[in-house]
């Protein structure tokens, strides 16, 4: 690799992970607006989930263009042997990457299961007033009250 390549690739490196850093901020501010039930902030933040997502998907291309012609088959092990070699200063950027990447990876899936969790929750909540609602009776089918007998008392007494 020329010489230029090494600073190429470790500015690479670096903008990679200031995203991973920004991505990672983004899943913790997500996963506090789940644990505070803060519904409101999930749209904004999923949108720049998003737009996080695509940046760093375009980083990590840009690396493994880098990389390519001295690493054909990429996976962690072999640039990291590689960086050794052939980038010192590019190889504590790429642990921070392969770790951050880790983070991310079980901050998401964490967020993914209080998502979950809370879809469920709703969804029993749903089914609870609905079936209250047709047991209630108060209205018939044609909007008009209908107080049928079943409750045991009628409206007017308390």
């Amino acid at each position: 690799m020329p010489n230029q390549a090494p600073s190429s690739l470790t500015v690479a490196l670096s903008a990679e992970r200031s995203a991973l850093l920004g991505f990672i901020a983004l899943l913790e501010r997500e996963q506090a607006a789940l644990m505070e039930n803060r519904g409101d902030a999930l749209p904004e933040l999923s949108e720049q989930k998003t737009a996080a997502a695509i940046k760093l998907n375009q980083l990590a291309e840009s690396r493994r263009k880098l990389l390519q012609q001295n690493i054909p088959q990429q996976n962690t092990e072999t640039i990291t042997s590689w960086l050794r070699a052939h980038s010192p200063d590019g190889l504590p950027l790429w642990q921070d990457i392969t770790a951050l990447s880790q983070r991310a990876k079980q901050l998401n899936q964490i967020n993914g299961e209080l998502i979950q969790m809370k879809l469920r929750r709703n969804q029993q909540a749903l089914t609870v007033l609905s079936n209250a609602v047709n047991k209630a009776g108060v209205y018939g089918r044609n909007g008009q009250p209908d107080f049928s007998p079943g409750s045991g008392r009628s409206l007017g007494s308390g």
